[in-house]
């Protein structure tokens, strides 16, 4: 196995403590579900919590990462869900595939090459499939968390809107989500530098002040967020 960087255990820290986040995970979760069709594959898995609930609501799902110890770790998860296949996959790539969807949370902000790894992602999709994206929101955010688990950017809308359709998609939903939780990681992360990991503060928030953000969000989109949500389509 390759040996795990200072990067990748802080990363796999901070994915053990969000899964904590149970109110957070399902709420992105039901963002995805409306647009994954019957056979969608999931770009960047980590520790397979989004794979696990989404698997729940579809016939086939296909879960991918691309560091070989996290992999490992999916698969030995996973291994009990036969609707789920696992396989590695680094972006960006050459491989063509015809699934129904491509979903990645929280990953294309650790990758250089964004526009190559989103035109990766556009060449697994059958034509008229979606590619669904979160990613961190506002460069202002980036803190030491944000350096430590690697990521190389954050986005606005308007960044993420043009990276997609420099990839050859054509957007059709995008905005801004958890306001409140924007608000939350700045503080925590730039102004008191803490890691976003499992501890009485993600347990509050997670516990009291999220789900009001999400039923006040599904009445009126924020100008701002933690993370901006889009889905694109694949041209015919």
């Amino acid at each position: 196995m390759a040996e795990i960087t200072g990067d990748q255990r802080v990363q796999s820290e901070v994915l053990e403590g969000l899964a904590t986040a149970v109110n957070h995970r399902r709420w992105f979760v039901e963002l995805a579900v409306p647009y994954l069709g019957d056979d969608p594959i999931e770009i960047g898995s980590g520790l397979g919590d989004y794979a696990l609930e989404w698997s729940q609501r579809l016939p086939r799902f296909t879960a991918t990462e691309a560091d070989p110890d996290r992999l490992v770790q999916l698969k030995e998860r996973l291994a009990e869900q036969p609707g789920i296949d696992v396989r590695q996959m680094l972006l960006p790539h050459s491989d063509r595939g015809d699934y129904s969807a491509a979903v990645s949370y929280n990953v294309l902000e650790h990758i250089e090459d964004h526009v190559g790894a989103l035109r990766s992602m556009r060449d697994l999709v059958r034509p008229g499939g979606a590619v669904i994206i979160i990613v961190p929101a506002f460069q202002f955010a980036m803190s030491p968390a944000d350096i430590a688990t690697g990521h190389v950017r954050r986005y606005t809308k308007k960044t993420l809107g043009t990276a997609m359709a420099e990839a050859g998609l054509t957007v059709e939903k995008i905005h801004y989500a958890n306001a409140l939780g924007l608000i939350g990681y700045f503080m925590a992360t730039k102004v008191f530098r803490l890691m976003p990991k499992e501890g009485p503060m993600v347990k509050v928030y997670d516990t009291l002040v999220l789900p009001a953000t999400k039923a006040a969000e599904q009445v009126v989109r924020p100008p701002f967020g933690q993370s901006v949500f889009a889905v694109a389509r694949v041209p015919a």
